[in-house]
């Protein structure tokens, strides 16, 4: 068979990036924006462009593009759409406002854990509460990290008082809504860009979770933690070309829907759990500040600005014409049987 490579050749310039079997008969290039260290990037990325390239017997190779080598983060979507990538592991927030539905995920007291996000929007991917807003590309599995808390350089946050004249780093524009009504000043920017902001003292501490102040290094910087249960999560998704996939045959096209859906959304959502763990430990190991609020989102000097908040997101969407307040209702349901 005549080896078709995909998109344009690129000098191999990162030592992560894997070299092309002669013998592939499909090349795809795998973007994302984690540094190679993370374990997103070796754990998922990676693995999973080792285990389709075993499940073809190295008819598909896959290179693996990290640290936004490709595309910068908000365009990892587009790349793929474009076919500057062949697949992507990207936020689909990052993107604003073109996966409304899907990012009802990501509102207050939604996601318990990354596996509980994660089997939360994989289910309404399947059930196609949100599929409409993928058509343009072929989603492969759809996972969420864990829960997002507050971190802050110089002041420690105990109420929604405290946020009075703070910059933070916001990840979506749902995080953005919540952090406006605390009464913070949201700015907006991928979580790679954290670090040199905090540094430069553009901003006052980030929003993520343990696994990004592990991943991103912020622990080196913000050293006073706010932990409010249920705060946000943030909502993911690997994705291929349309065009790439379709013009595979079949037993190829299989060979990637084996490697497809929840059990790989699970695989993500564990490596997320996990780095939660490690993130906070490093946190711990330091010495840093911590603060619990007490019962998270409905902590009473919490919960009214957060419901609010939701509220307004999902008004916000049936204006739209979107069916916002169903997806919503579906989600909550789902967060009780994905146990």
């Amino acid at each position: 068979m005549k080896k078709l490579i995909l998109g344009s050749v690129l000098a191999l310039t990162t030592a992560s990036v894997v070299p092309v079997a002669q013998a592939a008969d499909y090349t795809l290039r795998l973007a994302h924006f984690f540094p190679p260290v993370a374990a997103i990037h070796k754990n998922v990325a990676q693995a999973w462009a080792d285990k389709v390239s075993a499940d073809s017997g190295g008819r598909i190779a896959v290179e693996v593009y990290p640290s936004s080598t490709l595309a910068k983060p908000p365009a990892l979507y587009d790349a793929v759409k474009n076919r500057i990538a062949d697949v992507t592991l990207t936020v689909q927030g990052y993107t604003a406002n073109r996966f409304p539905l899907t990012q009802v995920v990501e509102l207050p007291g939604v996601a318990k854990s990354a596996a509980n996000g994660s089997c939360i929007i994989q289910h309404l991917y399947d059930e196609e509460l949100i599929s409409a807003e993928y058509k343009d590309t072929k989603p492969l599995f759809l996972f969420t990290h864990g829960p997002g808390h507050i971190h802050t350089t110089n002041k420690l946050i105990k109420q929604p008082a405290d946020f009075e004249g703070l910059r933070i780093r916001r990840p979506t524009a749902v995080v953005a809504k919540l952090l406006e009504g605390l009464g913070g000043q949201p700015v907006g920017m991928p979580a790679p860009q954290a670090f040199q902001s905090v540094q430069r003292g553009v901003i006052d501490g980030v929003a993520l979770p343990w696994e990004g102040q592990l991943t991103f290094r912020m622990n080196d910087l913000t050293s006073n933690h706010t932990e409010v249960g249920g705060l946000y999560t943030l909502s993911f998704l690997v994705t291929m070309n349309n065009d790439v996939y379709n013009s595979m045959p079949a037993e190829l096209q299989k060979v990637i829907d084996n490697n497809s859906g929840e059990a790989w959304s699970q695989i993500a959502a564990n490596e997320f759990d996990m780095a939660d763990v490690k993130g906070r430990a490093q946190a711990e190991a330091a010495g840093h500040q911590f603060y619990t609020v007490d019962g998270g989102v409905d902590n009473p000097a919490w919960k009214p600005v957060l419901d609010k908040a939701s509220e307004g997101y999902l008004a916000e969407l049936e204006a739209r014409g979107l069916p916002a307040r169903a997806v919503y209702q579906r989600a909550k349901e789902l967060a009780e049987s994905c146990q």
